[in-house]
């Protein structure tokens, strides 16, 4: 086996990233920085609309598709530390909409219940892309 300190250091050094994000990477940095999950099979159509704006806008980001409940999937994502869940259910569909959770549900341009907002689609996409750059 080879060691190679400049491996060893880099190693090291996401080990300390992760310890120090305790595995909440800010969005930017996260592996996968973005879920769309739908409600209901109605909306799997929109979801992989959704799913190909994010991919265009160069957003690192996932479909879940499966056939269940929601409240299982959004735990699941949740445990996983993925920074936004996007929610599409028919209504959305119709409204070219999206629910954006985010993890940790404590953010100012949050509603009311601090736990979602809800935006148009193009807004959504243009926000997420915004705040997914590095920081300078």
């Amino acid at each position: 086996m080879l060691h190679r300190a400049i491996l060893g250091s880099l190693e090291r050094f996401i080990g300390i990233l992760i310890e120090n994000y305790a595995g909440k990477l800010p969005l930017w940095l996260a592996p996968v920085q973005a879920v769309v999950a739908t409600i209901t099979s109605d909306a799997d159509a929109y979801a992989g609309k959704v799913l190909e704006q994010l991919k265009k806008a160069g957003i690192r980001a996932e479909i879940d598709l499966r056939n269940e409940k929601i409240n299982y999937k959004i735990r699941e994502h949740s445990l996983a530390k993925v920074p936004q869940i996007w929610v599409v259910g028919k209504r959305e569909g119709e409204e070219k909409t999206v629910a954006i959770r985010r993890l940790g549900g404590a953010s100012a341009a949050n509603t009311d219940n601090g736990a979602q907002e809800i935006l148009a689609l193009d807004a959504a996409i243009n926000k997420i892309a915004m705040e997914s750059a590095p920081p300078a």
